[in-house]
């Protein structure tokens, strides 16, 4: 009672979002972060989930494992899995995550103000960074920077601290630029950003020349990170 419902779904296929050969622990883990990112950037407080799984075979130490990274997250946030679907078929996980908010204070897409400044949480390029080593035969995959791309963090507890603060939001799962583009199409609005302010992590830094970090913290996603505009005496 008293509390608005905020409703996020994604799907992650084998090949596309995910390398062939992640650990099923870390696919059941990116299954529902992304999903709680989608929370985090509207301000809400995870609930409950469904999911829907699709597998090419009957393979219970896979499941066991899915169910590992999947559960040790909504554990961590409080989401219970009230149910859902399974059947055979390419891998393929869909996740509709739940949550609630007061009412009026959800974080949106089309607030963002003509002076507001830009921020972004974390470091960004990390995931796509480990993509493109993976993608590079003979080319090692940063630990750190696979870190990042098998079990993003969900930054709900700064999207439940920025209501009030930040005048929109969004996660970063297409790249800063395309998702800032969405905020700036549903807001009207315009906005000039210093790709060399962008945060980098030491593994990016290490990896990648400054060109092609540029690339990939512009125009790299999978980070999950959250992008948000707020007015820049709110700094603090």
């Amino acid at each position: 009672p008293g509390r608005e419902l905020a409703v996020a779904m994604d799907t992650l296929n084998a090949g596309v979002h995910f390398p062939d050969g992640t650990a099923a622990a870390d696919v059941g883990w990116k299954a529902l972060a992304v999903n709680l990112s989608d929370l985090a950037a509207m301000g809400a407080e995870p609930a409950w989930c469904t999911l829907s799984l699709s597998l090419p075979q009957a393979d219970a130490a896979w499941l066991d494992g899915f169910l590992d990274g999947f559960l040790e997250l909504a554990a961590a946030h409080r989401v219970a899995l009230v149910g859902g679907d399974t059947t055979r078929g390419p891998l393929s996980v869909c996740v509709t995550v739940h949550g609630l908010i007061e009412p009026g204070s959800a974080l949106r897409r089309d607030g963002a103000r003509v002076g507001d400044a830009v921020w972004v949480s974390g470091t960004l390029g990390d995931a796509v960074g480990a993509l493109r080593q993976w993608q590079q035969q003979g080319v090692g995959v940063d630990p750190a920077l696979r870190d990042r791309l098998d079990r993003p963090t969900p930054r709900v507890a700064l999207g439940r601290a920025l209501r009030g603060i930040a005048h929109a939001a969004i996660d970063v799962s297409d790249g800063l630029l395309a998702d800032l583009g969405h905020v700036c199409r549903a807001s009207r609005v315009g906005a000039q950003i210093d790709v060399d302010a962008l945060p980098a992590s030491d593994a990016l830094i290490a990896a990648f020349d400054p060109p092609a970090r540029r690339e990939l913290q512009a125009a790299g996603g999978d980070d999950y990170e959250l992008c948000f505009t707020a007015p820049a005496s709110r700094r603090e």
